[in-house]
């Protein structure tokens, strides 16, 4: 490696050409960062006593150390942001100066020639920077005064026409700009192919803050260090066709979730939204798929990704699927993705029919919906979902995913039509947050002729007043009797009461009977969601409550259940191996006095803490679970003593009572020990025990 100190103008000037190669990520600079960048050099080309303003390094592999006045291209690991903007910014100069030479070497001419091309060269080696794919055409057409391609780079014709604008509204400083420009200085780093690492370099580069996704990193490691021919084979094959079914936005915000929900269905863990890279390198390491190659694994990453963007981005062509995915998208369910590409993996492969995965992923939106409509807690949800490809047999691939909801304990339910149709009458379904999605998915179900219901609004029977029962009118206040103000807080944003309209600001407050008969009145609404409107005489408490019991009984079969017969389903229950008979009056400790009754104490308020939780007398200890153990017991002859299933630095614990049993020999589950002597400790030692709870509910723990 030989590092230098340089003018960024003079680099620029002296070496024949950069090329950005094909693994390294597309340009990706903002208007902030551009900005910034600009601000930078209008402050240091204004002000005389700022000789100089560092703007960071560019690290390129080259063969040998030679000197930069060579002709090969120089290959940029680190840099390309920067290299581009100042290249645009160089080129909207030149575009800005026309004819005049603002100060010195600062011409139209000199700045195309000395920094943007190489004058007496043709084709690719005419230009100083070669970029990616995506941005190459692009930066070209600018630097030829050419119109952009149809599938122009977004990042560097906004960065360009930024630029101009910013130059168009400061014509009188453009001395002072290009003397910031000229003030421009940068670390030259030039790298041995033979001697150095780029990879490592590439990566403790970004360890100190430079702005890489995972993705960026993980596609520089596949691609790296390989062969030439084989990097560009692998890119133009499987990658670059990846960028573009993504495409440029989409690219950068949504690659790095899908790498941790492709690692989370190929691993069976949940990497760390932080660590995806390294979880990537682990399983890129591992036996099997260093076996297979890396064409293999980027060649699987594809085909995940494929299925991604049908699911995630709309690219799903089939007409079915794809409004079951955008039904799923409306959910906002993306811990639910894991599994999907699962599934989407053996529909792909022809382990799943095409029936089968549509049913699936309709029981999926169902699961997340009748969940969110029974308000119940979705932390557990990502490992729900992660987990839950473990339980199905590919042979009877519908029934054995239907078995493992059935089976799901009460914390992850899979709720009943009872629960489902109860809090789906009183919930508030106004302010769902996805309220058009469920009145969409009531109207057209079933429905070849499908309702755009984009194109309505939500309409209160019972208008809502702005929530303001003073405005309440008073021929409304009369058709709901004297108990009128019960009635309209309590079912005004209900499902009773909620509709579509395309006449929403004609109805206002009217009456019942004006709404109902006047012009596009609901007797005339087209809408099957306004069928029982079109003839009911009045609007009150009962006729809310008879809507909402037909509404809901229609949405249970939207969003379907999955139903079994028992001894289908008993077939699906896993034996239990625990050892069996055990009861509190095998534990001598437990038999009377202080302890008993802190025994006592202590039980009821871990079993208060969530309905899922159930306890286990064993041999030599009690056990309480969610999923698995969260906290076991053993009785002594003057304390209990609490084993904790999370590890000793993950607790908070202000007062120093826990100890850190790492790798000791102890009865029960996890690093964490605790006493409980006494019931005035009860209230923290509870608090403690929460938080391994919580810890197994959120993330979930290792049995």
């Amino acid at each position: 490696m030989k590092a230098t100190e340089a003018r960024l103008l003079k680099f620029l000037k002296d070496s024949p050409q950069f090329v950005i190669p094909i693994y390294q990520r597309t340009y990706s600079w903002t208007e902030k960062e551009c900005r910034q960048l600009w601000d930078d050099i209008l402050r240091a080309g204004k002000n005389d006593e700022i000789s100089a303003h560092f703007i960071g390094s560019v690290v390129y592999v080259e063969q040998g150390l030679y000197s930069v006045s060579s002709q090969s291209p120089l290959l940029v690991i680190d840099g390309q942001q920067r290299l581009t903007t100042v290249t645009l910014l160089i080129a909207a100069l030149a575009e800005a100066l026309v004819d005049e030479e603002a100060i010195e070497d600062f011409s139209p001419r000199k700045l195309r020639n000395y920094y943007l091309v190489n004058p007496e060269e043709d084709g690719e080696r005419h230009y100083k920077l070669i970029l990616s794919q995506t941005d190459k055409p692009s930066l070209f057409a600018i630097l030829n005064e050419a119109e952009q391609p149809a599938d122009y780079s977004i990042r560097i014709t906004e960065n360009f026409r930024l630029f101009q604008d910013l130059l168009a509204k400061h014509k009188g400083d453009l001395p002072a700009i290009c003397k910031g420009v000229a003030k421009l200085m940068i670390v030259d780093i030039s790298l041995s192919r033979d001697q150095d690492n780029p990879q490592l370099i590439f990566e403790s580069m970004n360890s100190t803050g430079r702005e890489l996704s995972q993705a960026d990193l993980i596609r520089n490691y596949v691609l790296m260090g390989l062969e030439p021919e084989l990097q560009t084979k692998l890119y133009e094959k499987y990658w670059r066709p990846m960028e573009l079914a993504f495409g440029q936005e989409a690219y950068s915000t949504h690659f790095d979730p899908f790498m941790r929900h492709y690692l989370t269905v190929r691993t069976g863990e949940i990497p760390n939204v932080r660590e995806v890279y390294e979880a990537f390198k682990k399983y890129a390491s591992s036996p099997t798929v260093n076996e297979a190659g890396v064409e293999a694994l980027v060649a699987e990453v594809r085909a995940y990704a494929g299925y991604f963007c049908a699911m995630a981005l709309g690219k799903e062509t089939e007409p079915e699927l794809s409004r079951a995915f955008h039904d799923l998208r409306e959910l906002k369910v993306d811990v639910a993705y894991p599994f999907l590409l699962e599934l989407y993996q053996d529909f792909a492969t022809g382990v799943l029919s095409a029936d089968d995965f549509l049913k699936a992923v309709r029981l999926v939106e169902s699961y997340v919906f009748r969940r969110a409509v029974c308000a119940i807690p979705t932390n557990s949800m990502n490992k729900t979902f992660a987990n839950l490809g473990k339980s199905l047999k590919k042979d009877r691939y519908l029934e054995s995913l239907e078995a493992a909801f059935l089976l799901l304990p009460s914390y992850r339910r899979f709720p009943k039509d009872d629960e489902f149709k109860r809090e789906l009458k009183l919930r508030d379904l106004y302010g769902f947050r996805s309220r058009s999605y469920w009145l969409r998915r009531l109207e057209n179900f079933g429905r070849k002729e499908r309702v755009a219901v984009d194109e309505f609004t939500i309409e209160h029977i019972l208008p809502q007043c702005d929530n303001n029962p003073d405005k309440v009118p008073a021929a409304w206040r009369e058709a709901l009797g004297d108990d009128w103000l019960n009635v309209w807080e309590t079912y005004c944003h209900t499902l009773g009461n909620l509709t579509l309209t395309g006449y929403n600001s004609e109805y206002s407050n009217r009456t019942f009977a004006e709404k109902r008969d006047m012009e596009g009145g609901f007797a005339d609404s087209p809408l099957r969601l306004n069928k029982m409107l079109r003839t009911a005489s009045v609007w009150d408490k009962q006729a809310i409550e008879t809507r909402a019991d037909a509404l809901a009984s229609e949405a249970v079969a939207v969003w379907v259940a999955p139903k079994l017969e028992a001894s289908i389903l008993d077939a699906y229950k896993p034996v239990s191996t625990a050892p069996a008979g055990y009861a509190i009056e095998d534990h001598p400790h437990l038999a009377s006095g202080p302890v008993r009754e802190l025994f006592e104490a202590f039980r009821k308020g871990v079993l208060g803490i969530d309905p899922c939780v159930s306890e286990e007398f064993l041999k030599l200890y009690v056990a309480y679970k969610a999923e698995t153990n969260f906290v076991d017991v053993v009785p002594q002859a003057k304390r209990l003593r609490l084993s904790l299933n999370m590890a000793f630095p993950e607790i908070d614990d202000p007062k120093g009572l826990c100890k850190d049993v790492t790798g000791l020999g102890r009865w029960g589950n996890g690093d964490v020990e605790v006493a409980l002597s006494s019931l005035d400790e009860l209230p923290y030692v509870l608090g403690l025990v929460r938080q391994s709870f919580e810890k197994q509910m959120g993330e979930g723990a290792s049995a």
